[in-house]
């Protein structure tokens, strides 16, 4: 094997004693296998005060040292792991030693890393004023402290010079946990260390004089803390589950587990092993699942006919499943958790009716769920799989059916949507076919149980009388004779085998304008037919009539008549506004628009026709303008005094013969100040009497 003693041979001469291992670090090639109480190699210790109580534990319960130094093995050892750790304490001191055990392939590069230790470790080719060799210290050591874990010595002697040393750990966060006696170069630790918390503190070792001055280095001091088992694999990522297909082949993968270890990850402190602790439930077998005890990988290892999930106690496994570190060693921490596997359903069962036939009455006339059709399904209630979808497949050309999952109970609903009638058939037979949402497995397929038929039986009603059309539309002239005929009526009767008569009556006639004969439903009008009537819409007038059979009881049908009424020119046009006022003094004569309105319809309304009445006196006071077919203005023809003046305007309409009505308008002139309108007429004579008097004086000025 290749080691680090022929690089500290060098400096070994003109050194002190340096308690602990001489030889920390071994490499030693893989032999095929440990044999039995053969040498593996020999370790030095020297506690520099001659030993005394001397003890080696090894990480590996397999192996030994004994009280020369020499590393043996209890038994034959094929497997060992990357590498051990030798403990040894004496009654004044401790240390680590690592050996590391390498392939073939890696001796080479092993030998590599060794000469990179003068870098990386401090450890000196060459002679050097301070020697400052790496410190090993396990971690949770028990008191008392401070405990001597190390020494730096300085090559040219300690007089009139002191150590000192720094870094985090001593003078920083955390601050305290080593010191080095300043005189001999003594390093201690004062209190506990742990490794998951800090796993090495890189420090720096002067020689000051006792000015403070240095006098040699820094060097820097490696301080690695050597793990200790002291942490349980834990299971982090719960809760752990995993799916399987029934059926599934023998070593289908379901799930993998994997648990964390905060110890050292190159060590056997953090090889975990994994292994099933228990199993339930325990049927069919009580060993339906292994573990890769290194991946942690779960297979099945049943054959596929006994991964069934219709026969399984329970469809669901729960494993407890453990993680011991060491490699799986009894000396290893443990950690457990459960991962719970269920058993998935594929479609291996085909749905079945629970009869071949099934029975349904229901009552002509009547739509609605006439019976549920049970099936049963070995598959898993919540998936696909047992879900049933329904269809008829022969016995129904008039789509008077239809058949829905009930999604509680997976039953079929078979319903009635359109009405059957009786007299045309009595009784209906359908063929109705069950099959899974999801498909089946190719080597399962559909049966005759997955068929039915459903025989209906169609139990006759009294139906009502149905009139024919429906609803009933003529046009009428508004205005005919009270007495004229609108219609006919014609109603049947469904219930062709049972020769019932019908009788007619009014149902719904707003007006109040109609009657109809109870025999042959002839309707006639008791009433003149206004269009402008509040009860036609749109020129419709609408009347609901019955038509009731003789059966027992008696089976009533209801029509609708819609009368479109034709206009005739039979309202007057109106004006409006009918009041104006003006101001005495006012520069716009003109009063007011009027606007026409008719209640008839086009063509008996406009274009209108505006007219004065005949003005009497020797002069004209005011005269109407035509705007539009609708409007007309009033102007003045000159200021009036204060009075209240009646406008006679006659508006007559374009029908035929046309319409004329007459309207006062009423025309007010006011007093007008400052914005404010005086329409006060006390003193004033209305225009009547004015015109009485203009009148006399004409004729008293003809006399002459």
């Amino acid at each position: 094997f290749v080691s680090l003693q022929v690089l500290l041979l060098a400096c070994a001469e003109d050194l002190e004693c340096v308690p602990g291992f001489q030889q920390k670090v071994f490499y030693i090639e893989k032999p095929f296998e440990f044999i039995e109480d053969q040498l593996v190699l020999n370790l030095k210790f020297d506690d520099c005060k001659g030993n005394n109580k001397l003890n080696f534990e090894v990480s590996n319960p397999d192996f030994t040292v004994e009280l020369d130094g020499n590393l043996v093995a209890l038994k034959n050892v094929s497997e060992v792991g990357k590498a051990l750790f030798v403990h040894a304490r004496s009654e004044h001191a401790e240390d680590m030693a690592e050996i590391f055990i390498l392939e073939a392939n890696e001796k080479h590069g092993a030998l590599k890393e060794i000469l990179k230790l003068e870098s990386s470790l401090g450890i000196p080719r060459q002679k050097r004023a301070i020697l400052a060799t790496p410190i090993l210290i396990p971690e949770n050591q028990r008191p008392p402290f401070p405990r001597l874990v190390g020494k730096v010595i300085r090559s040219e002697g300690t007089e009139g010079v002191k150590f000192r040393l720094s870094g985090k750990g001593v003078d920083q966060d955390p601050k305290g946990i080593f010191r080095i006696n300043e005189m001999n170069g003594d390093v201690s630790v004062t209190r506990t260390l742990d490794r998951e918390a800090i796993a090495d503190y890189e420090l720096e070792v002067e020689v000051v004089d006792m000015n403070g001055k240095t006098v040699d280095g820094p060097e820097r001091l490696v301080i690695s803390v050597i793990d200790q088992n002291d942490n349980r694999p834990m299971f982090k990522e719960g809760p752990y589950i995993g799916h399987v297909m029934e059926g599934s082949a023998t070593g289908t993968t379901v799930m993998r587990m994997a648990a964390f270890d905060a110890d050292d990850a190159s060590t056997d402190n953090a090889l975990l092993r994994y292994n099933i602790l228990r199993q339930t439930p325990t049927k069919p077998s009580p060993n339906m699942f292994y573990i890769d005890p290194e991946k942690g990988d779960i297979v099945t290892v049943v054959s596929p006919t006994l991964l069934d999930r219709e026969t399984m106690e329970s469809p669901k496994y729960e494993l407890v499943i453990e993680a011991k570190d060491m490699g799986g060693m009894d000396v290893g921490l443990t950690g457990t958790a459960t991962a719970t596997i269920l058993i998935d359903d594929k479609n291996d069962h085909a749905p079945e009716f629970t009869r071949k036939e099934f029975q349904a009455t229901v009552k002509e006339g009547v739509t609605g769920v006439i019976v549920n059709l049970t099936v049963g399904d070995r598959d898993d209630p919540a998936t696909g799989a047992w879900r049933a979808v329904y269809s008829i497949i022969n016995g129904n050309p008039g789509q008077s059916f239809e058949i829905h999952t009930n999604p509680q109970t997976n039953e079929g609903m078979l319903s009635v949507v359109k009405p059957l009638d009786y007299e045309i058939s009595a009784f209906h037979t359908l063929l109705i076919k069950v099959e899974n949402e999801d498909p089946l497995i190719p080597d399962i397929a559909y049966g005759p149980s997955s068929t039915a038929t459903v025989q209906i039986t169609v139990e006759d009603v009294n139906e009502g009388p149905v009139f024919h059309p429906n609803p009933m539309a003529v046009t009428k002239q508004e205005n005919i004779p009270v007495g004229s005929v609108v219609l006919t009526v014609n109603a049947t009767d469904p219930d062709t085998l049972q020769h019932q008569t019908i009788r007619y009556s009014v149902y719904k006639d707003p007006a109040g304008w109609l009657e109809i004969n109870p025999t042959n439903g002839t309707v006639g009008t008791t009433a003149v037919l206004d269009r402008e009537s509040p009860f036609v819409h749109n020129n419709v007038y609408t009347a609901l009539f019955l038509a009731i059979d003789s059966g027992n009881p008696p089976a009533t049908g209801t029509g609708t008549l819609h009368i479109t009424l034709e206009d005739v020119n039979d309202n007057v046009p109106s004006l409006y506004p009918t009041l104006a006022k003006v101001c005495d003094d006012a520069k716009d004569l003109r009063v007011v628009v009027l606007g026409a309105s008719d209640k008839d319809l086009h063509p008996n309304t406009d274009p209108f026709k505006f007219e004065l009445s005949k003005q009497s006196g020797p002069e004209k006071l005011w005269r109407i303008n035509r705007l539009n077919n609708t409007h007309a203005q009033v102007i003045l023809l000159q200021n009036l005094k204060k009075a209240n003046y009646n406008i006679p305007i006659s508006v007559t309409d374009s029908g035929k013969p046309p319409l004329t009505n007459t309207t006062e308008l009423r025309l007010q002139v006011c007093t007008c100040k400052k914005s404010k309108m005086d329409c006060s007429a006390s003193d004033a004579l209305h225009i009547s009497l004015t015109l009485i008097l203009l009148s006399l004086l004409s004729l008293f000025c003809k006399s002459f």
